[in-house]
């Protein structure tokens, strides 16, 4: 619905606080009953949602996009459909811990262009599974395939007695409108995915916010990998969608001594590799200096129609653009998060100079999302996990897709991809139904022994230290 006044968004408010309390009464059956119907609606417009995205937005391959749309309703659902959501969820006697699930409340979803129907659909399904009403706003390039995937989601949900309004959405977007819902009283929470500014826009309204951060995903080809193999799942995963997943890889680094190996198996599968001025005539059309930020014009564009734009001359066949660096930073404008089939790559002499690189590049726009390394050696790949900033660390595994979850390994699948601290939001996972409730908990009296018959005195005694104390405390009991 266009909203033109701050009563029509009140209104809007209103219709999702009733839709609240009329949802906080549904018991589990009747929660699951509306969440499968959402779920085989939205599955069965799999293709036609697809192709409504790309013809509206231009991005990407529709062919990808149905798989996106598979995993926001038959992954999604298949992955919380026996997650308890309502009433008591777990019970420890021993502790005398009960714990009640509770909704939230009413939840706005801010939409991405590159994901618009799978996103959509992911957000509806995890907000009526934990009985939350949800608001859609959509990018202002994907109003009418985010409203359809929503009104294909709503029909169905009113088909088994769902509360009406429990699926809203926009239909006009302005910054002034989405800047009033975010920071209304009666909204409850932001889930937040799209560009680095409406996240932080989201997170300063003051309303609690589950949000993303930017990815700038560098993928390590350790000498003992597999390297056809690494080639093809860094090739699956980057030209999926044109590169349009933020978990994309965005710089290959690779050893010394695989390199020849890399960069032949990079070109038979269609990879271009660019001398340094075709990479300054790349730069032009793929990066923004002023704003610091990837053109959105490439972003999920082919190789070919990214080639023809810089002024590029690249065999057929070429499905990829890769850009031998030097090094990362402003200095190096594709070395940042580019949504498109374009790829850094770096060169270095051993592991720990990979490392190094691949530090580098986490730190430059990336921090808290996603790395990936090809590694056949337990050790290498622990060393590199345990100094990389990521939530996310895909091993032997295209990245887009790993980190996804769902498809080549049992992270929770999601369209929602947390970043911690370094990335500036709350949770380092992937979001589910499970971060949309709020937990009451029964704590009954259980008294803890040691305490009952230690002297509580000597707490009293400065002459005590810790250890000490803790002495006493076990002699005790």
């Amino acid at each position: 619905m266009p909203l033109e006044t701050p009563a029509e968004v009140d209104a809007l408010l209103d219709n999702a606080t009733r839709a609240a309390a009329v949802f906080s009464e549904f018991d589990q059956q009747q929660v699951d009953r509306i969440v499968h119907a959402v779920y085989e609606a939205g599955f069965n417009n799999r293709i036609r949602l697809a192709k409504l995205a790309h013809e509206e937005t231009g991005i990407g391959r529709w062919q990808d996009k149905v798989l996106k749309n598979v995993v926001a309703t038959q992954f999604v659902y298949e992955d919380m459909k026996g997650l308890k959501t309502v009433g008591v969820i777990a019970e420890d006697s021993d502790k005398g811990i009960v714990e009640i699930a509770q909704p939230m409340g009413p939840i706005l979803a801010i939409i991405p262009v590159t994901n618009p129907t799978s996103t959509t659909m992911f957000k509806i399904l995890i907000a009526l599974k934990t009985r939350n009403p949800i608001i859609i706003c959509p990018p202002k390039k994907a109003i009418r395939c985010c409203v359809e995937a929503a009104r294909r989601c709503y029909e169905a949900a009113l088909q088994e007695d769902a509360p009406e309004d429990c699926i809203q959405w926009l239909t006009e977007v302005s910054r002034e409108q989405t800047h009033a819902l975010m920071s209304h009283q009666k909204l409850a929470l932001i889930l937040a995915t799209g560009g680095s500014s409406l996240v932080q826009s989201a997170y300063s309204s003051g309303t609690p916010t589950l949000g993303v951060g930017a990815g700038n995903v560098p993928v390590f080809i350790e000498a003992s990998a597999d390297v056809p193999f690494a080639v093809g799942q860094i090739l699956l995963s980057k030209l999926f969608d044109n590169g349009t997943i933020c978990a994309s890889e965005q710089a290959v680094v690779v050893e010394q001594r695989v390199a020849p190996q890399v960069i032949a198996q990079f070109q038979k599968g269609g990879a271009c590799f660019l001398d340094d001025a075709e990479i300054r005539k790349l730069e032009a059309v793929a990066y923004n200096s002023e704003k610091g930020l990837m053109n959105p014009d490439i972003v999920g564009k082919s190789a070919i129609e990214i080639a023809e734009k810089a002024g590029l001359t690249v065999p057929p066949e070429t499905r990829l653009l890769i850009a031998p660096l030097k090094g990362v930073g402003r200095e190096y404008p594709l070395s940042s998060e580019i949504l498109a089939p374009i790829l850094a790559f770096y060169v270095v002499e051993d592991f720990d100079r990979a490392v190094n690189r691949c530090i580098d590049l986490n730190f430059y726009g990336g921090i808290g999302h996603t790395v990936s390394i090809f590694s056949n050696d337990e050790q290498k790949i622990k060393e590199f996990a345990l100094l990389m900033n990521a939530g996310r660390i895909v091993v032997n595994t295209p990245s887009s897709q790993g980190a996804v979850g769902g498809i080549f390994n049992k992270i929770n699948p999601s369209f929602t991809l947390g970043c911690g601290t370094g990335g500036k939001n709350i949770t380092t996972e992937n979001v589910t139904a499970r971060s949309l409730l709020n937990i009451q908990r029964i704590a009954r009296r259980r008294e803890n022994q040691r305490l009952t018959h230690f002297d509580q005195n000597l707490y009293l005694d400065e002459s005590l230290d810790a250890r000490a104390i803790e002495t006493a405390f076990n002699r005790n009991y």
